[in-house]
């Protein structure tokens, strides 16, 4: 089972041992219309890619993000985001969903 993180504890979250990189998987046009998330100000590398096809864990792949890293992903409101999680998590990536999406990140002041 993929854990839930709520964006009002992320912060808290951050403070665990654990090395993390935020990935979000909205479109493009999501990007432009509403704001990215900057992971930087909270010292997540941050990492954009579109679920677009089949090809989606090949176009990961070639991010070259270390197994080791915990995987927060996100999305507008948490759906997309679970399901890239559970097929990370398929492909031995620890995986946390922002269960409230971008949404949740812009209502609890999150850096963009």
């Amino acid at each position: 089972m993929i854990k839930q993180l709520a964006s009002k504890d992320i912060k808290e979250h951050l403070k665990t041992d654990t090395k993390k990189v935020l990935l979000d998987v909205r479109t493009q046009e999501e990007w432009d219309r509403f704001g990215k998330p900057n992971g930087e100000k909270l010292g997540l590398k941050t990492f954009f890619l579109t679920v677009k096809d089949e090809n989606f864990v090949e176009d990961f792949k070639k991010l070259a993000i270390n197994k080791d890293y915990e995987i927060l992903t996100i999305c507008k409101a948490g759906e997309r985001s679970q399901f890239v999680a559970e097929l990370l998590t398929k492909e031995n990536y620890q995986t946390v969903n922002i269960s409230d999406g971008f949404d949740g990140w812009v209502s609890c002041n999150l850096p963009c």
